[in-house]
């Protein structure tokens, strides 16, 4: 009964999140360069908006690529040896691919070469076929990461802004995830 009224509570909040203060935040011209953790606009030139029960039902229909871009510590270079290091752990959509760093407004030629390459190992090189692209509720790097995919060439991007916050309040698998590894790891 707790669980259950702690979850329609997230549920609430997280519609109020997304859903409210998203109608309030206009669209930039260009990509988000900072604060990337606060309201996100409604819409998208050029892509697809969908809430959790569009995503769920994309999902189950196995009917798109989907593109998880939540950022990721890396391990620090320079440990001592001996120092013991613990990713941390990520619950994310059951058979989505993860490109950490790769929301941002501005990404190293690496990193965009790295997201480029994930995109296409994702949709299988098909620039037509759907991919979703998400991260966390009120999170810029999924928005940012949809429209660099538009910019890329693929016709058939989707945004899903409630992300995983989005699909755990409404009771669905999640999975441990591991990234693609990035550049130099």
């Amino acid at each position: 009964m707790i669980r259950t009224a702690a979850r329609c509570a997230f549920i609430v909040f997280v519609a109020t999140a997304t859903g409210a203060g998203a109608a309030e935040v206009p669209e930039p011209d260009g990509y988000r360069l900072e604060n990337y953790r606060a309201p996100t606009p409604a819409t998208l030139r050029g892509v697809k908006v969908i809430g959790t029960d569009e995503a769920e039902a994309i999902w189950r229909s196995h009917s798109a690529s989907f593109v998880d871009v939540l950022p990721r510590a890396p391990r620090p270079k320079n440990l001592p040896e001996g120092t013991l290091w613990h990713d941390k752990p990520r619950a994310d959509i059951p058979g989505g691919i993860w490109l950490p760093d790769t929301g941002y407004g501005e990404l190293a030629p690496s990193m965009a070469g790295y997201f480029s390459k994930g995109l296409e190992k994702a949709t299988h090189g098909d620039h037509a076929g759907t991919v979703v692209l998400y991260c966390q509720a009120n999170c810029w790097m999924s928005w940012n990461a949809a429209k660099r995919a538009v910019s890329l060439g693929y016709s058939n991007v989707t945004w899903y802004p409630e992300g995983t916050d989005g699909w755990s309040a409404a009771g669905l698998p999640l999975e441990d995830a591991m990234p693609e590894p990035r550049p130099g790891e």
